[in-house]
């Protein structure tokens, strides 16, 4: 795998504050060929984009910060996040990452990033949008903003009129299905062939 320069003018999120209770343990510290879960996903985030950093209790090795209150979702995260970036002076997309995405790779990150416009991106799994692996336009993050303000703490209703879904046909040249496999439970670890601890060549 050749890994390109940071795409320009993209921040990204990586997403580690869930509380774990179908896991057991906290998925973000899961370690898998002697890394942290948070750690190998947030490598490939930073691969991708720049500046990226975590939101959550600080696993992956990116500069990270904590939502307040924690444990509140990720709707509440993605804000914080969008909150800090924004004083930092960066108002465009961001790519938002899940922690607990092991096989995810560079390349479907770098196609959400390289996607034109400035809108948001979506891949679509199987009928299923997957907002936590996702290019996020600055007019999404805003709008989750207010929602996250009057209360609401679920991702639907956000991506509007302008965001680009993304079917099979788009990005299954790059990758199969399970790059988009959050893990859950121990069960998923064993269906997605993901070995604690040890060396896994799926990854």
């Amino acid at each position: 795998m050749i890994l390109k320069e940071a795409v320009g003018g993209l921040a990204g999120i990586l997403l580690t504050g869930g509380r774990s209770r179908r896991m057991g343990f906290d998925k973000a510290a899961l370690l898998i060929d002697g890394h942290r879960c948070a750690e190998i996903v947030g490598a490939k985030l930073a691969a991708t984009v720049s500046p990226a950093f975590e939101v959550g209790p600080g696993y992956s090795g990116l500069p990270s910060l904590r939502e307040e209150p924690p444990g509140e979702g990720p709707l509440v995260a993605i804000v914080a996040g969008w909150v800090a970036l924004s004083q930092s002076g960066h108002r465009g997309p961001v790519l938002v990452v899940a922690g607990d995405l092991p096989l995810v790779t560079v390349e479907i990150l770098r196609l959400l990033a390289d996607w034109p416009g400035s809108g948001s991106v979506v891949p679509v799994v199987n009928g299923r949008r997957q907002p936590l692996c996702a290019r996020w336009s600055a007019a999404t993050l805003e709008q989750a903003a207010v929602a996250a303000a009057s209360g609401e703490r679920s991702l639907r209703g956000l991506f509007g009129e302008g965001t680009e879904f993304l079917r099979e046909d788009a990005w299954g040249h790059l990758t199969a299905g399970s790059a988009f496999a959050d893990i859950d439970t121990p069960e998923d670890l064993a269906r997605l062939g993901i070995a604690r601890g040890v060396a896994n060549p799926r990854l």
